[in-house]
């Protein structure tokens, strides 16, 4: 079994207008693309990879709060956005979400989908472009709660498809306002994201659902994190 990977963050109830969201979509891709060269060409959705890819979009401010003035990109008072990158349809990366929203339900969200293979899979599925990246959603969105999970691993100990705040990842962002992390066993590593909030990484290996060992620490840190009041959904 080969695992995908996401990065998911997730904020609830937070109004913003376009503007804002503008900045802080701008401020992201900008970042992406700092930490892989691929992530630095973005484009949106067509009928046809060949005229999905004519459709470059960039990833400024000013352009963002044209693609919010779509009708097609409002979700009541939230904001859409989906593009794509990649050279090869079975190699593109995602990033999607919505934003703005005074509403708990849907949760507001960003999402960063890498590519399952290919060259930049092999680039960015590793701990340290993976903790780039996570870090890099939580400074621009600053979310409630943020992960780098393995779906597979996610299904398999969440029966309700994994809901957001309830189960551990490769990597786990608490907010400062979520709750304090506490001690873990080893090998895991806690690092703060400045004054936001708490990041939990399990091991510096790519995690899979097929390493009894990586499964065996994951139960254990669920266990000590769910204890302490930290794994609760959004």
């Amino acid at each position: 079994m080969t695992d995908n990977y996401y990065v998911g963050a997730y904020w609830l109830g937070r109004t913003e207008d376009a503007e804002s969201c503008a900045t802080r979509a701008s401020n992201l891709f900008g970042e992406l693309g700092r930490i892989e060269p691929e992530w630095q060409s973005w484009h949106e959705s067509g009928r046809s990879f060949k005229e999905a890819s004519a459709r470059t979009f960039s990833t400024d401010r000013a352009n963002f709060l044209k693609l919010f003035a779509r009708k097609k990109n409002r979700l009541g008072d939230a904001f859409r956005y989906w593009l794509w990158a990649g050279t090869h349809p079975d190699e593109t990366s995602l990033v999607d979400g919505y934003c703005g929203s005074a509403d708990d339900v849907p949760t507001s969200i960003c999402l960063v989908s890498p590519p399952r293979n290919g060259e930049v899979a092999g680039r960015v599925l590793t701990a340290p472009i993976l903790r780039e990246v996570i870090r890099a959603v939580v400074h621009c969105w600053e979310p409630t709660w943020s992960v780098v999970a393995s779906e597979q691993y996610r299904d398999q100990v969440s029966p309700s498809s994994g809901d957001a705040g309830t189960f551990v990842g490769w990597m786990t962002y608490f907010s400062r306002q979520w709750g304090e992390v506490p001690p873990l066993p080893a090998p895991v590593r806690v690092e703060p994201v400045e004054d936001l909030g708490t990041l939990v990484i399990l091991t510096e290996e790519r995690f899979t659902v097929t390493n009894p060992e990586h499964v065996r620490l994951a139960t254990e840190v669920h266990q000590v994190l769910d204890a302490a009041g930290l794994l609760r959904a959004l």
